[in-house]
């Protein structure tokens, strides 16, 4: 028992709860919506089938190998940083660790050629190997080097979301396509908000990856990283920061405004209350954080603010 938590752990089993979540909810609402928009017969929306339950495993399994290929490459840096959460070489040997980041990395790669396969949406296949690429890559190099560890991490988030939208059967932007209808759905409506969600993940990601970057940086200036706040400094860091999430509060707010001016004021008030308030409460907390438990908490606080973004895409089931 002790082994199955310390690989719950390790794998970071919440974190992978959410990004089911996330893509569950995007297809369900999200890409729904945009059928029912169209006006499409229901028997050709989008179902939840065996297929799309594949696709959540393969960005699951990924992920699973991108955080275990991480902590193996971090173990000196974890000691430092966070020697109570540290799993790789006390519970689970590195040998098994690498061997269970080889296996999730190849199945999640099988099960996209074969989504592919199904689909003729080879471009998941070739995304998601690249993904895989990108976690090793990231773990033995790019976490080290200033933002582009923090970029690579912001659009693999991004990527969460995006590649439902493939799924979908939408494509890149082809105006002609838009314009001669050839989508059953609302394909102008779908990549609307596959950007809003996106851009929202990547920027709410990059927030977070900075802010865990001041957090750890004692352990990873021990280990000569040059993350952000080692190469620009605390006060840096912060600003850089709090522009980000200032950008994010205007966005939200002019979304709001459409929002209320079309009678969507449920959920004007719950972007207002469950987003756009704990960015703000982030900012106050970011401006007056001086530890590691600090950072920490600021942080979990950005989480949550990931959460409740996702969530606000049940209210597409009920407004379209």
């Amino acid at each position: 028992m002790k082994l199955f938590d310390a690989f719950l752990r390790l794998i970071r089993w919440p974190n992978l709860v959410f990004i089911a979540l996330t893509q569950w909810l995007f297809y369900y609402c999200v890409v729904n919506s945009a059928y029912r928009e169209a006006g499409a017969n229901l028997s050709y929306s989008p179902q939840l089938n065996h297929l799309f339950y594949l696709l959540m495993a393969a960005s699951v399994f990924i992920a699973a190998a991108g955080y275990i290929i991480n902590d193996y490459f971090d173990l000196q840096i974890d000691v430092v940083n966070k020697p109570d959460k540290v799993v790789v070489d006390r519970v689970v040997k590195r040998r098994w660790a690498i061997m269970w980041h080889l296996i999730l990395s190849f199945l999640g790669i099988i099960i996209s050629a074969y989504i592919g396969y199904k689909t003729g949406k080879w471009i998941i296949l070739i995304a998601n190997t690249t993904c895989v690429m990108l976690l090793w890559f990231y773990s033995t190099i790019f976490k080290r080097k200033l933002l582009s560890g923090n970029i690579i991490i912001a659009a693999l988030t991004t990527w969460v979301i995006v590649v439902v939208y493939f799924f979908a059967g939408a494509t890149i932007i082809n105006y002609k396509g838009w314009l001669t209808s050839v989508y059953p759905f609302n394909i102008k409506r779908l990549y609307k908000l596959t950007i809003l969600y996106a851009g929202f993940a990547f920027i709410v990601s990059l927030i977070r990856e900075v802010v865990k970057d001041i957090e750890d940086m004692y352990g990873d200036a021990k280990y000569q990283c040059k993350t952000m706040p080692i190469e620009w400094g605390i006060p840096a860091s912060k600003v850089f920061t709090a522009v980000w999430t200032v950008v994010c509060i205007a966005s939200l707010g002019i979304l709001q405004l459409y929002a209320w001016q079309s009678g969507w004021y449920l959920v004007a008030v719950y972007c207002n209350v469950a987003i756009i308030l704990p960015l703000v409460l982030i900012l106050r907390k970011l401006y007056k954080a001086s530890s590691p438990a600090d950072y920490h908490q600021v942080s979990r606080l950005i989480k949550l603010v990931m959460l409740t973004g996702i969530l606000s895409m049940v209210f597409f089931k009920f407004y379209v």
